[in-house]
Parts: structure tokens; sequence; C-alpha cells
């Protein structure tokens, strides 16, 4: 059911923070438990599926289909040696690796796995949710943000000039698509009136946001791959310009804590595009026509569940198909392509809401004017690659073999006509 918020004093929602302590502790143990298996998993699927893209076996030893390669990789990477540079600063070296893990965990508090659902042992009910606030999507930005201080001091605490630059590279990338990421959530806010994620969710019970919503789901897609570093953006960690990137110095637990920070991280853009965009926790659209009962019990576990690793595919399939982009080529794509279209977009949404509030128009009229105005988006979009392309073809004009040429002097071009 629909969480309302509480009228009292302590503003928080009604079910939740009325839990025993028991309650909340399995409810915890749970959620820990839940990403260690999804981690373990999404690594073991990524390397089968890259696998078979590439006509490869894969992990087949360890365990049934080598279920068991994540958790022997993992043992193997707790049991090596770990190592710390002498020009470290060992204190923020040690602590890095925190800082980037906790925040990808606590992030997950928020997330609804399902609605409120009976106990097993008792009479009594809860939510299938660790706790919910009026800014739970805010929340879950600021850990998200939190984790690129990690990044950051991680790579200045290694002592090395490459992890400098792969933490100098990780922040301004997470940092800038962090900002289309927030912009493309605006027009979710707009519509559902709430930035709580169990509201959001009970507000898609007929219609999810990812249909309405098209364009903000579009970018949220592209901005939460930016923002994990994962390929074809992992520009952080590229091999050929920066060894490993900002663990380059890292070894043994500490950096299996950064490698799981990324995989959880994933998770957390994944089940947040399925809580914002994918009506969270509800059915698909077939399943809850015919089956009454598909939103009810512990049922909606299975289908959000269904979802992430539906975006947790999309992952590894950028992966295993996508060359890397060029660092410059993806900065400017984010601040100069995905935010203005943010920005243009929330202006769309905002004027659709408040004229509908106010009684609304003609949908026809409006419909010509959105349509004008993505055609004059895009024709300025055109024209602007068309200069770029121009200037960049006059710059290749004036090299000798992809070198560079410099221009001639006055006197070297007299002695030339001569």
């Amino acid at each position: 059911m629909a969480m309302r918020w509480s009228d009292e004093v302590s503003g928080g929602p009604v079910g939740f923070g009325q839990d025993s302590w028991g309650v909340m502790l399995l409810k915890v143990v749970l959620v820990f438990v839940i990403l260690m298996v999804l981690t373990l998993f999404s690594i073991w699927a990524e390397r089968r599926v890259v696998a078979r893209m590439q006509q490869r076996i894969g992990p087949k030893v360890n365990g049934p289909f080598g279920l068991l390669q994540s958790l022997a990789d993992g043992m193997k990477l707790i049991l090596k040696e770990d190592l710390i540079p002498k020009t470290a600063d060992k204190v923020v070296f040690v602590l890095a690796p925190a800082i980037v893990v906790v925040p990808a965990f606590a992030a997950w508090t928020v997330i609804p796995f399902g609605p409120t659902v009976k106990l097993p042992w008792s009479d009594g009910r809860t939510a299938l949710q660790l706790t919910d606030m009026p800014v739970a999507v805010i929340f879950v930005l600021a850990m998200a943000s939190v984790g690129i201080y990690g990044i950051v001091l991680g790579g200045w605490s290694s002592g090395s000039t490459y992890s400098l630059l792969g933490g100098l590279r990780s922040s301004a990338q997470m940092i800038s698509y962090e900002v289309s990421m927030g912009l493309s959530l605006v027009a979710v806010f707009l519509y559902a009136g709430s930035m709580s994620t169990s509201q959001i969710v009970a507000a898609q019970d007929k219609l999810w946001y990812g249909l309405i919503l098209a364009p903000s789901f579009v970018i949220y897609v592209i901005s939460m791959v930016g923002e994990t570093n994962r390929a074809p953006f992992d520009l952080p960690e590229a091999e050929g310009e920066l060894v490993g990137g900002f663990h380059t110095e890292y070894s043994s637990a500490k950096f299996m804590l950064f490698f799981l920070a990324e995989y959880v991280n994933m998770g957390t853009v994944a089940a947040l595009a399925t809580t914002l965009f994918l009506g969270g926790w509800h059915a698909p659209l077939p399943i809850n026509l015919i089956w009454d009962g598909a939103n009810s019990d512990y049922w909606p576990v299975l289908w959000f569940f269904g979802k992430v690793l539906c975006f947790l595919f999309l992952f590894i399939w950028l992966r295993g198909t996508l060359p890397r982009l060029r660092y410059d080529q993806f900065m400017h794509f984010g601040w100069m392509r995905l935010m203005p279209l943010s920005l243009l977009w929330i202006l769309v949404v905002a004027t659709i809401r408040t004229i509908n509030l106010n009684g609304g128009i003609d949908r026809q009229w409006l419909f010509v004017a959105i349509a004008l105005c993505v055609v004059a988006v895009v024709v300025l979009l055109f024209v602007g690659e068309k200069k770029q392309s121009d200037k960049a073809a006059q710059q290749e004009a004036a090299t000798y073999d992809g070198f560079p040429v410099p221009p001639m002097s006055a006197v070297a071009t007299e002695r030339r006509a001569r």
C-alpha cells in the first residue's frame, strides 16, 4: 500500500520507524547479503556473457556453471599480500576504500523492494524497505557524491602520478554526469509530487514514468553508465593511458573494496532507475492484468530484481560491444549535449504540468509546439556539429602525414614562390 507522510513533529512516514529492533537488524542483514550475492552474480554474469559474445567459454570450473568463480577470486584477493607504497599517505590510503564502499551500501537503505507485507512469524506487518524519508532520492545522490571523495583521496594518497590523474579524471567525470542524472530526475519529481521513493513507486501503479517521461529515462540511462565509470565510459581506468587509474597502487582487500563498490553502485543506479521509471516493485503490464495477486505479498520482490537484472545486462552488453570513448569527446557530450537537453526537457514538462493543473488547453496545439521545439533543437545541434567538423577538417588539412605543420614565414613563402 502507499505510504503517507505523518503530520507529527518527527516528520517520518507512517509505517517506517515502527519496526522492532530485531526486524530492523534483520532488514539490514538481508540488504547486505542481497548486495553481496548480487555482486558475485554480476561478476559471474559479466564474464559469461562477454565470453559468449567473444565466442569464448568463460568461467566453468569452480561450482556448477562456474558460479563460485567470483567467490574464489574474492578469497584470493583477501589472502594476497597487502602492499602500501613508501610515498603514500598511509592513513588516507587505508581509509579511501572504506569511503567508497560504505556510501555504496548506504544508498540501498531507501530503495523499496516491495509493499507492506505480513511477517512470517507474527501478525505484525512491515514494509519491504529499510527506511524512507521525504528526500530519499536526494539521499541516494548524496551517497554517490560522497563516494567520489574516496576515489579522489585514493588517487591522491597513492603518491603516484597515474593514480592522481585517474582520480582527477574520475571526479570530473562523475560530477559532470551526476549533474545530468539529477536534472533527469526533476521531471519525475514534478509528476509524482514527492521525492520519497515509496511514494514515487505508489504513483506508478497504473503507468510507468519511463513511458510518459521517455527523454528523462534515456538521459538517466546514459548518465548512470558515466556515473559508474563503466565501459564505454571507463576512462578513469584507461589501461593504455593511466595503467589502472586511481587504484593502480592498491592490492589485496583494499583493491577488492574498490571492485566491490563499483558493482554495488551498478546495482544502486539500476535499482534507482527501476524505482523511478519502471514502476519499482509493480508487476509488468501483462502480468498485473491477468493476476490480481501479482502486487501483493512477497511476489513484488521478484519483479523488482527482474528489472534490476535487465539493467545489469545492459551494463554488460555495452561493455562487450562498444569501444572506449576519447575523454574530451565524453566530457563534451555530457556538458554540451546531455545537460542542455535535460534543461529543455524540464522546461517542457513543467509547462505541461502547469497547463494541466490550471485547466489545460487544446492538446493538439501543445504537441505541435513541442514538436517545433524539438525540431529547432535538433537543427541547432546539427549546425554546431557541422561547424566543428569543418574546423576539424581545416586543422587536418594543415598536417603532413598526420603531423601538424606550422605556417610558413613570409621569407619562406617568397623563396618557395621563386
